[in-house]
């Protein structure tokens, strides 16, 4: 694996840190995700979980499109991989999917997030509302939670490609 991830500037503004580790935590996941083949991107961390890198680019996407596409933006936008059938569909993966279609479909929703994001200054509310709470959300708040959404869906990855192939690193 080559890191070629860029760290946030240690003097930025307040916007410039978030967007720099939200960036470097999205660098982080694909790193994680790169140089394998789609079936150990598949691979799932430990039975009986269905947990795996794909899963985790999947789960991504979705989350990157809840958050910015249908909180901040109030796009009327459904789920791209789960259903009310099966809710964790993004993690139930078959060998028909492939992580070229799951990559390209996380970075269209990275670019969305980007170009919604740059709407909206770190202390608007956002257009929608959570659909746990009915609240709506501070651009701020929505980079923190994605950043820490992030940060611990990595810790995951670090143990997934461990075990896959022996790679570590932070």
């Amino acid at each position: 694996m080559s890191d070629e991830r860029r760290m946030p500037a240690i003097d930025a503004d307040e916007r410039t840190m978030l967007e720099g580790w939200l960036e470097f935590h999205r660098q982080t996941l694909a790193w994680k995700c790169e140089g394998l083949t789609d079936t150990q991107l598949r691979t799932a961390s430990v039975e009986p979980s269905p947990l795996s890198l794909m899963g985790l680019v999947r789960h991504m996407a979705e989350v990157e499109r809840s958050w910015f596409r249908r909180v901040l933006a109030s796009e009327d936008i459904g789920p791209i991989y789960f259903s009310e059938a099966d809710p964790d569909g993004e993690f139930h993966l078959t060998e028909a999917d492939s992580w070229k279609e799951a990559y390209a479909t996380w970075q269209a929703e990275i670019e969305a997030a980007r170009r919604h994001a740059g709407g909206f200054a770190l202390d608007d509310l956002s257009q929608g509302r959570n659909r746990h709470t009915g609240e709506p959300h501070s651009l701020r708040w929505i980079y923190t939670h994605m950043i820490e959404e992030y940060a611990r869906h990595n810790g995951h990855a670090d143990l997934i490609r461990e075990r896959i192939d022996g790679s570590t690193g932070d």
